[in-house]
């Protein structure tokens, strides 16, 4: 049997806009012959010329992130310091290792306009119209707008985002990881923000994070490529980076098929 991978994972780069100006990414990167000082803690002396192949010690890069920067698994810590009725919320160190690698269910949204907020029925009726009946521990991702927007200017504002009774029917079915090829999981903020502000509502701030209040589960941001996928008959493979404490770490996802 063939296994067939795809990637669902953006590339970390300076040029591409995968987020506010703010919490842009930045790489610096060392050529061979710029780490000599680096060899010379090792190596006192020892010249460019001088090393094996003449041509200086090892490329490298230093990185400035967030840990939500890039593709990224949330932790329940990011969305409240409690879960399930009051237990200390879980850090990405501590996600159970069986939550991040199951057989994957894409739920196409990319009708929906730009900031609309899916609701239950949503999921349910697009749950019906693909023929898939949910189990525990699958992993859920939406395909939304933003998906082919990654690197535009107003990619950060692009797709619907999962309102709280959409996430909630899908933890109260025992999944325990989603995602989304959004920035948020969430509506976007300029939308979330006008209708916040028409109302005086703000219970619509993050109602999708925070619905892990009650059942605590972890979400995928900045997915890429799952236009390509089918409705199911797929694995997700999103381990975390072990990082003490944090709310979210960075993942390489991808999606595995049994050919």
């Amino acid at each position: 049997m063939a296994r067939r991978f795809v990637d669902l994972s953006i590339t970390l780069c300076n040029d591409v806009v995968s987020d506010p100006p703010f919490l842009k990414p930045e790489i610096t990167y060392q050529t061979h012959g710029e780490t000599l000082g680096e060899l010379g803690h090792f190596f006192p002396g020892i010249t460019a010329e001088q090393t094996p192949d003449g041509a200086g010690f090892a490329a490298a890069e230093w990185v400035k992130l967030t840990t939500h920067s890039g593709t990224h698994l949330d932790a329940p810590w990011h969305f409240h310091p409690t879960q399930d009725g009051g237990k200390p919320s879980l850090t990405i160190d501590e996600i159970p290792l069986e939550w991040c690698f199951q057989p994957g269910v894409k739920l196409d949204f990319r009708h929906f306009e730009d900031g609309y907020v899916v609701t239950a029925k949503d999921v349910e009726e697009e749950l019906a119209r693909i023929g898939h009946e949910l189990k525990p521990l699958e992993i859920v991702v939406i395909n939304t707008t933003a998906g082919k927007a990654l690197g535009d200017p107003d990619y950060v504002s692009r797709g619907c985002g999962m309102g709280y009774e959409a996430t909630m029917y899908l933890t109260e079915r025992g999944v325990r990881v989603t995602g989304t090829d959004a920035w948020s999981w969430d509506a976007p903020f300029v939308h979330t923000a006008r209708k916040v502000e028409e109302t005086g509502d703000t219970s619509l701030i993050w109602e999708g994070h925070k619905a892990g209040r009650d059942i605590g589960y972890c979400h995928i941001e900045k997915l890429h490529n799952l236009e390509v996928l089918p409705a199911d008959g797929f694995t997700i493979s999103c381990f975390p980076h072990k990082i003490k404490g944090a709310s979210a770490g960075w993942i390489r996802a991808v999606a595995i098929f049994e050919d």
